[in-house]
């Protein structure tokens, strides 16, 4: 009994770490990777470092965007869902 005593302080700070740490950001990586397998030619989007384009070519884990300059060709994983959510819903 008084080894559990000693114990429970951590085992209490690792459950509190745990819900309002690690499993938030599951459910974040979760959002985002189903974000990005639902993309598709032609959805406007914005990338994680402020470019903004619209998706001309898909592959396994790249796409290409279509920009005012030209063609850009970046990882799916550039994307953002937070941004490219909130230009979808303005428009």
């Amino acid at each position: 009994m008084e080894q559990l005593n000693t114990f429970l302080p951590f085992i209490l700070m690792f459950v509190v770490i745990y819900f309002f740490m690690i499993m938030p950001q599951q459910k974040k990586a979760k959002k985002e990777k189903e974000f990005e397998s639902a993309l598709k030619v032609g959805d406007k989007i914005i990338t994680k470092s402020g470019i903004h384009g619209k998706i001309s070519e898909l592959a396994e884990t790249t796409v290409v965007l279509e920009t005012m300059s030209g063609k850009l060709k970046m990882e799916r994983s550039a994307i953002s869902l937070e941004m490219s959510a909130s230009l979808n819903k303005k428009a």
